[in-house]
């Protein structure tokens, strides 16, 4: 199986509300840019790609958490990141039965992942 198709037997693996949150969430982020790649790492866990990592999912006993690889570096004006606000890199939010993703702002979210994995190849390219 490919990297997408792993996710989408994870996905269909998780028969609770988990499975729904995780499949809204992977929509919205694949929607955020057409550039986009989907891997399977971590054993076991799907990452998300655009100029290099934007975030690692992973469905846990009572929640879904999105942990963004560079989120410290991100703006955050909806105050989306709710998990691991003391690392000096990585930021994550975590779903919780009956929160609801504000599409837009998470979106924006995954742009700005992106745009920042842009500037670092840029800036290296400069060097």
């Amino acid at each position: 199986m490919n990297p997408s198709e792993r996710i989408d037997a994870l996905i269909a693996g998780i028969t609770d509300w988990r499975g729904e949150t995780f499949a809204n969430m992977r929509k919205i982020i694949l929607a955020a840019d057409g550039g986009i790649v989907e891997e399977w790492k971590y054993m076991g866990s799907p990452v998300w790609y655009r100029d290099g990592m934007i975030a690692v999912a992973n469905a846990h006993k009572g929640k879904v958490k999105l942990t963004f690889a560079n989120g410290a570096s991100l703006a955050d004006p909806n105050k989306l990141f709710n998990a691991g606000l003391e690392g000096n890199a990585r930021r994550a939010i975590d779903f919780f039965e009956g929160d609801k993703i504000d599409a837009r702002a998470f979106k924006n979210l995954v742009r700005a992942a992106i745009e920042f994995n842009q500037s670092k190849s840029k800036k290296k390219a400069a060097d």
